[in-house]
């Protein structure tokens, strides 16, 4: 069991859930708004920003519904992810993307900030 914190957000994304997906299930989506550049290898997820790279593994999915990555580096702990979830409201037919996330007790609001920011740049990204 980890030390880190699990947190979700939830944004409201003026977009169907398979344009939406798009942008967070595949590299060209993803180097959007996520990162500089991605690429992938089967389930490997490269993510390069300015001055470093991340490896995430894709270890689940539901298309059109959520995905969720695992960083490489975080292996040790088993229970430790990101995932994107996308939620339609049955009456309203609003479409939320909500984010799962887990960081170190101190570093919560940072990683909030980060996602909120990111996010941001998919809305604007998309026209949401």
């Amino acid at each position: 069991m980890s030390d880190k914190i699990k947190f979700d957000l939830e944004f409201p994304i003026l977009s169907s859930p398979a344009f939406l997906y798009q942008y967070l299930s595949t590299p060209d989506g993803l180097s959007e708004w996520f990162a500089d550049n991605v690429n992938s290898r089967s389930d490997v997820f490269t993510f390069i920003w300015d001055d470093s790279e991340e490896q995430a593994k894709r270890i689940g999915y539901k298309t059109n519904e959520k995905i969720r990555y695992k960083w490489m580096n975080d292996e040790d702990e088993d229970d430790v992810y990101f995932e994107f979830r996308i939620e339609v409201d049955a009456l309203t037919k609003d479409v939320s993307l909500i984010v799962t996330d887990f960081a170190d007790e101190d570093e919560v609001d940072e990683s909030k900030m980060f996602w909120e920011n990111q996010i941001a740049e998919l809305k604007h990204t998309i026209g949401a």
